[in-house]
């Protein structure tokens, strides 16, 4: 599917001349096959006569051969050449089983017919055999385009069943102008438009399929084209049925607290409300206006008057637009969408289009309202929006966001200041009685704020505090104060105006106060807490938190309802420009290293609670001298460090390389149990060269080691592999013979998941033998775990059972409950393996309730697979199933492979066993089409021998034993113990 070439690992070599593609794509057409001479010779030259054809063709041989991984994959016999080649790796093999599942799987689950569809259609490079003529490469070519073809429809049928028609108006308009003779084509177009509101278009899309019909082939459209037309001329086509979401998964609550004494914006609020209220409501609102003006306090109120008209949730990210640090990237603001929506850890994809076409599939159909703050661009924007018109997107921004507007269809509403009479409301609410003596007074006071809300609210603080003042005489103070700072033509610019509010309320604070006030300026986070802002300040916590009342009261600083603090970003960005000029570079720089003290020395004590048998391996940090919260508990510990993860990881953006490492080096477990992917890249990669611009080679091969524990999680495993080796180099290089066995011990966890048991028998044995040699007892938990597992997939229950007792005895002295959680479920399913159903589920039932407690999604699927695969082996299929389909669905959120196939052949199992076969491979197929993941070598076995139980339930005895065949010759390659009841099955077969 595309030019013939033949990939190496990461090396592609293209074949460079049209005899070489033409003899290796007939020998693949024919995979498996012997493919006589004289059939290659014609391929290669036609039936001209010439003596030395024979010769020609060995040459030819011959120089393939050179070329293949190993040349013994073209052979020679009696019968011709055979290349010898599994299904997955040819392209056009994989594509159709890729197909198959999204077929198989589009009638009851859409979204994944739409992942298994789209994932076969990227295996397109361009036309099959594009400068090859010879008829049998010919015929295949087109037999793969007419395939290619109906996938594409096939998916746009799945997408139109999630309902994502409106995505995909523009694609199958092109498609259906490339083939005006497919009614399949026609017939979704028209159902796409007829569902985005579109009927006239739709019924003249018919009217158009007519004729070409007509015209090219002098045949009216088919039975199917003509019922959707009338259909659609009935008004009788209904919607796909929304995808329903798990029992147990939350519905987003975002929403930040609704403004206090929100007053005027009728204007605009019925404006708002008259968008939602008509009969094709508006999906995509733009707020514009200038800073200050109350674009958030208005959507915000507004969001929390409809939200009960969206009852699956409402999502909320502050873009960040116009502060003093980086927007929030478009990736960033998905991530925290997709866990909103109850993905977690490597399910979330890497690319950007990835994870903005997963968001679009997990919002489709429902009702939610999205609401996004402080947008810089269109291009920001673009990829956070849903494709339907179930959803309802809220975007404020200073821009006018021109682009929304123009190519999505946005209704742009431009919020100006406040008209005099609503500017005088506001300062009469926020006085009280006060301002009814000086009416006047508080109209010139609103001028003078230039009717900002954000500036009026300030000065309402100021005029309160102020008692003995007049509000006349504070309005011409501030009029004073804008002249004294030369600001002309203030009641005319509404940033000039908006900066002497800033500026006036500013000089009324106490020294203390004003400094504080100046360090949210230099703070890189987002939001911040009492303890970090006394460590920052270096005062008590009691004083800080009279200090931040006076800020609050003031309204240069909010308080959120988590008991957080943040100023607008306005206010962030002159308490920058007053930190600059009034303060001391060396305080401010002693300010950021006691906040850099603060939070690195309480994520090592949050750590010490979390993973406390791995304190000593821990960087040695610096105690604060700053009081830090207390953790009594594992809970209390993990909750702070989701609280402060990004303002830990936005300090190693900025902090000293030393810091950087040890961030990395402290809190990477965390990360790895909470599934922080993103973040875990992105610290431990700067770890690496912050390591690497100290010259320490020791806190290198830490940094590269958590570096391939991530990327391995993620299926990157070249990758993984390359960090582990350089790490085991550095360990070795330093001396460091303890990390060094774990590295032994990662490298073989790896190797072993992709089949090679025996290489991994050896790094795991030597990890072992490392840690007799040290005598250090303590740390062998997670190798011993790891070589149990090597030995349970060998048959070796016994010894493999010993050695996990000795790992739990470990991991339970360490307080290391990955470990412990990991042996448990081991455990169960070597009694599971037995027979011993009870004991496997008591065992499964412990490992759940730790993985629940430890908050370790990744672990409470495989307890849960666990629990269902026991209840299968006493029969209780209704039970095994129940627990099977939650494992499912959280190896689906959490993106791990392995764990998605080893649950898909559980359930599938489960199904056969039933009396579902047919349902069985509809599970399978889907668990072959993840073969390429990480670690799925042993289950793509288990997947072959799988479908050839189902064929044989089925009566499709063909079928089961080619399948059979397939897992007896990986079962022996690998030396597995299923070899004797597969080979078994196969002989009764025979």
């Amino acid at each position: 599917m595309g030019a013939v070439e033949i990939e190496h690992d990461d090396r592609v070599e293209v074949l460079s001349g049209r005899l070489q593609r033409t003899l290796l794509g007939v020998l693949l057409a024919r995979a498996n096959q012997p493919v006589p001479v004289d059939v290659l010779t014609d391929a290669l030259w036609g039936d001209r006569p010439d003596p030395r054809v024979a010769q020609k063709l060995q040459l030819h041989v011959h120089r393939l051969r050179g070329v293949l991984d190993t040349p013994d994959r073209l052979s020679f016999d009696a019968f011709g050449y055979q290349l010898r080649a599994r299904q997955e790796e040819i392209d056009a093999e994989r594509f159709e089983a890729l197909v198959k599942a999204g077929v198989a799987a589009s009638g009851q689950e859409p979204q994944r017919a739409i992942e298994s569809l789209r994932a076969a259609l990227t295996l397109w490079r361009g036309n099959a055999f594009p400068d090859v003529e010879v008829p049998v490469l010919a015929d295949w070519a087109r037999r793969l385009a007419e395939r290619r073809l109906a996938a594409v429809e096939s998916l746009y049928e799945a997408e139109l069943a999630c309902g994502l028609h409106e995505a995909v108006i523009g694609e199958l308009a092109d498609l259906v102008r490339e083939h005006p003779l497919r009614e399949r084509l026609h017939g979704l177009l028209m159902t796409t438009l007829y569902r985005a509101g579109r009927r006239s278009e739709a019924l003249e899309a018919y009217h158009r399929a007519r004729h070409a019909l007509v015209s090219e082939l002098g045949l009216e459209p088919g039975p199917e084209l003509r019922e959707l037309q009338r259909r659609i001329l009935a008004d009788d086509l209904p919607a796909p049925a929304p995808e329903r979401r798990p029992a147990d998964q939350e519905v987003p609550a975002q929403l930040p607290v609704d403004v206090r004494g929100f007053v005027g914006r009728e204007t605009e609020l019925a404006e708002l409300d008259g968008l939602l209220s008509e009969e094709a409501p508006v999906v995509i609102t733009a707020v514009a206006g200038t800073a200050g003006v109350g674009k958030t306090a208005l959507a915000v109120h507004w969001a929390h008057r409809v939200r009960d008209r969206f009852p699956d949730g409402q999502l909320y990210a502050d873009l960040r637009g116009y502060g003093p640090d980086e927007p929030v990237s478009s990736a960033d603001a998905l991530a925290g969408f997709l866990r909103a929506l109850g993905l977690d850890g490597a399910a979330i994809p890497e690319d950007l289009g990835e994870r903005a076409a997963r968001f679009r599939t997990l919002v489709d159909q429902r009702k939610m309202l999205i609401l996004l703050d402080n947008a810089r661009t269109v291009e920001q924007v673009r990829p956070l929006l849903p494709a339907g018109s179930s959803c309802c997107t809220l975007v404020t921004s200073r821009d006018s966001l021109a682009g929304l507007v123009a190519r999505y269809g946005a209704h742009r509403i431009g919020l100006h200041r406040l008209p005099p009479a609503e500017a005088a409301g506001l300062l009469r609410e926020l006085l009280g009685t006060r301002a009814h003596a000086e009416p006047d007074a508080v109209g010139a006071l609103a001028e003078r704020c230039a009717r900002l809300p954000l500036a009026l609210r300030v000065a309402a603080e100021m005029v309160r505090s102020r008692s003995g003042r007049t509000i006349g005489e504070l309005a011409e103070e501030l009029a004073d104060q804008q002249e004294a700072l030369d600001l002309l033509d203030a009641d005319d610019d509404p940033h000039i105006a908006i900066r002497a509010v800033f500026s006036w309320s500013y000089r009324r604070l106490d020294p203390a106060v004003a400094r504080l006030f100046r360090l949210f300026g230099v703070h890189h986070g987002h939001d911040i807490d009492t303890y970090a802002l006394a460590a920052m300040a270096g005062t008590g916590l009691r004083e800080t938190r009279r200090t931040l009342d006076v800020l609050v009261r003031a309204h240069l600083v909010d308080a959120t309802s988590t008991g957080r603090y943040q100023p607008h970003d306005l206010l962030r960005a002159y308490a920058a420009e007053l930190a600059d000029t009034a303060d001391e570079a060396a305080d401010l720089d002693a300010a950021l290293a006691r906040l850099s003290c603060y939070y690195l020395g309480t994520a090592s004590a949050a750590m010490d609670v979390i993973a406390p048998h791995e304190a000593e391996r821990r960087p040695k940090v610096a105690v604060p001298d700053a009081e830090s919260p207390t953790f009594d508990s594992y809970e209390a510990a993990f909750a702070w460090l989701d609280r402060e993860r990004i303002n830990l990881l936005a300090g190693t953006q900025h902090g000293e390389p030393d810091h950087v490492v040890n961030v990395s080096d402290t809190v990477w477990r965390y990360l790895s149990i909470g599934g922080y992917q993103d973040d875990s890249f992105a610290l431990h990669t700067r770890a690496v060269h912050a390591a690497q611009t100290l010259g320490d080679l020791a806190a290198e091969a830490n940094a590269r080691r958590v570096l391939g524990v991530a990327t391995h999680r993620a299926g990157l495993d070249t990758q993984a592999i390359d960090h582990l080796e350089r790490a085991l180099a550095l360990y070795q290089q330093v001396g460091n013979q303890s990390l060094e066995a774990a590295t032994l011990s990662n490298i073989g966890a790896v190797t072993w998941q992709h089949g090679n048991l025996s290489e991994a028998a050896d790094l795991i044995r030597r990890a072992l033998a490392l840690y007799e040699e040290l005598g250090d007892q303590r740390m062998r938990a997670p190798a011993t775990n790891n070589y149990a597992c090597l030995l349970y997939a060998l048959g070796r229950y016994d010894e493999a059972f010993t050695l996990l007792e000795q790992s739990l005895a470990i991991a339970r002295d360490n307080g290391d409950r990955n470990v412990e959680i990991t042996v448990l479920c081991g455990m169960a399913e070597i009694h599971a393996e037995l027979g011993r159903s009870q004991q496997a589920l008591d065992y499964a039932h412990f490992a759940l309730t730790l993985a629940r407690d430890a908050r370790h999604r990744p672990f409470e699927g495989t307890a849960m697979r666990m629990i269902g695969i026991a209840h299968r082996q006493s029969g209780e299929h209704q039970e095994a199933i129940l627990h099977l389909d939650r494992a499912l669905h959280i190896a689906r959120t959490v993106g791990d492979s392995s764990q998605l196939v080893a649950t898909l052949n559980g359930l599938a199992a489960t199904h056969t066993s039933a009396g579902n076969p047919t349902e069985a491979l509809s599970l399978y197929r889907e668990a072959l089409t993840l073969k390429d993941g990480p670690g799925v070598l042993v289950e793509s076995a288990h997947t072959y021998a799988g479908i050839g139980d189902a064929h044989a339930a089925l009566g499709e005895h063909d079928q089961a034993t080619e399948h059979w065949q397939r897992a007896l010759t990986i079962y022996r390659r690998l030396g597995m113990p299923q070899v004797d009841a597969v080979a078994t099955k196969l002989s009764n077969r025979l």
